[in-house]
């Protein structure tokens, strides 16, 4: 079997002649061009597992070939090189389609961390390319979850860092995760940290490790969140809570790709593809300053939105049924009934998924027979339905009649809005006694289980109980 072949374009001589070496000590066949044109020709000839270009050649620009090769047929893992500080370069590269870049002076761990990670994408066939399609954790079948499927397919075969936006409870991590999954990475670890539930004098500990006796109870060496995840996947979740002191560090680590234990006085390589989540509003943040805008540009290369609930309305019914299924376990399926459906179809969720999936957790143990009928549901109507009160038909006027008798429009709205709160407030009171009594009845009125049931604490049943005038079994 014939060892990979990589192409090495770069109009430097010396550097050009280094690459050549080092990928051949790898046990890799190497081509190599000076120019646009070189490339282009060997290119045509020749299947490559990676390619290598210099930003700036002699007859162009390497972003151009950036371009060619992301439109192609077959997309081939294209890597650029940058001089040093040009940081804008790397991230144009990473935008326009390029798999990975190299900063000069080109270190030979980067190089051989670049290398491996476009071998093990070029060489994997993983279920994103299957007939069946992707096999992905994010469900629905709406316009707007298939642009995501299709956003996650393409970005799992590149290491550009993706900012993932999306409200609370809308599926940003199952989103990490999947682009963890679809990428060469799959095999590695995928390590996702919350950034807003670590104290900040831990975080750099908590995200490059300590030495031995680097601080008070510091009894032995440990590696941070970089070194768990080497060669796989980061997900820094809440990014925006990171404090502007750890932003600076994380910068350093972004940009270098090594990190430096607390108590350590030597750097370390560190080789992981960067996903960073949140549901604030970044670029606001940069404005006012509470995040720093050289991270910011760092992070968010590529942006994937994910569209809220309330945006994809038709997906109700399939995430509820998945939803359903899991909590089911091996016990049988509890379904929704068709007018609760058009129930959940009907609302804004705005916790989303998460939302979702709390209100039929709940549901499910109010429900008869493994059926969920709207009652079940127990959703919190914002817009109150009206029935239409009847009103007398008007006696038919004589045809002598010259004068009509005013209308008293103030005395008719005061009738109907009398008669609206006389009969709401019970209606509602007894949809709350119905709900409260199941409750009570499935835990054998063990008020303590039927709280937690109703998601409630134990003073505020008691004094529902108190109010709807319910008593216990005699």
């Amino acid at each position: 079997m014939s060892s990979p072949r990589i192409l090495v374009i770069d109009d430097e001589a010396d550097l050009r002649e280094l690459l050549e070496i080092t990928l051949l000590k790898m046990g890799l066949d190497v081509d190599s061009a000076e120019t646009l044109a070189q490339a282009r020709a060997c290119l045509a000839q020749h299947d490559y597992a990676l390619v290598l270009t210099d930003m700036r050649l002699r007859d162009g620009l390497g972003i151009e070939l950036v371009h060619e090769i992301s439109a192609s047929a077959r997309p081939i893992p294209i890597a650029v090189i940058t001089a040093f500080g040009s940081a804008d370069n790397a991230v144009t590269a990473l935008k326009a389609g390029a798999f990975d870049y190299l900063s000069k002076p080109i270190r030979v761990e980067q190089l051989r961390q670049v290398v491996h990670s476009a071998l093990r994408i070029d060489e994997a066939d993983t279920p994103a390319v299957s007939a069946a399609g992707p096999l992905l954790r994010l469900v629905g079948e709406s316009a707007a979850m298939q642009d995501v499927r299709a956003q996650i397919v393409r970005l799992a075969r590149s290491m550009a860092p993706v900012a993932i936006t999306g409200e609370s409870g809308s599926g940003k991590e199952l989103a990490a995760r999947d682009i963890h999954s679809q990428s060469a990475r799959a095999g590695k670890a995928f390590v996702a940290v919350n950034c807003g539930a670590i104290p900040e004098a831990l975080m750099e500990a908590e995200f490059f490790g300590y030495r031995k006796g680097a601080f008070t109870g510091a009894a032995e060496d440990r590696d941070g969140f970089f070194q768990a995840a080497s060669g796989g996947t980061l997900l820094l979740d809440e990014v925006a809570d990171l404090p502007l002191a750890m932003q600076v560090k994380l910068l350093r680590a972004i940009q270098e790709r090594r990190v430096r234990k607390v108590g350590a006085t030597t750097e370390e390589p560190v080789d992981v593809r960067l996903i960073s989540a949140t549901h604030q509003n970044l670029a606001d943040w940069v404005e006012q300053g509470k995040f720093r805008q050289d991270l910011y540009y760092r992070l968010n290369v590529i942006e994937l939105r994910l569209p809220p609930l309330r945006e994809r309305r038709d997906d109700v019914g399939l995430l509820a049924g998945v939803i359903l299924q899991r909590l089911a376990g091996t016990d049988t399926v509890t379904v929704l009934s068709p007018e609760a459906l058009v129930a959940l179809q009907g609302c804004t969720f705005p916790g989303n998924v998460r939302e979702l999936e709390n209100i039929l957790e709940r549901a499910m143990a109010f429900a008869s027979d493994h059926l969920i009928e709207v009652a079940d549901l127990a959703l919190r109507q914002t817009v109150p339905v009206l029935v239409p009160i009847p009103v007398p038909a008007a006696e038919p006027l004589a045809e002598s009649a010259s004068v009509v008798a005013p209308v008293d429009e103030m005395a008719a709205e005061k009738s109907i809005t009398e008669a609206l709160p006389a009969s709401l407030p019970d209606h509602l009171d007894e949809v709350e006694r119905d709900i409260i009594r199941r409750a009570l009845a499935r835990t054998h009125f063990n008020r303590t289980q039927a709280a937690e049931l109703l998601g409630i604490s134990f003073r505020q049943l008691r004094y529902r109980m108190q109010r709807l005038d319910i008593h216990g079994p005699e």
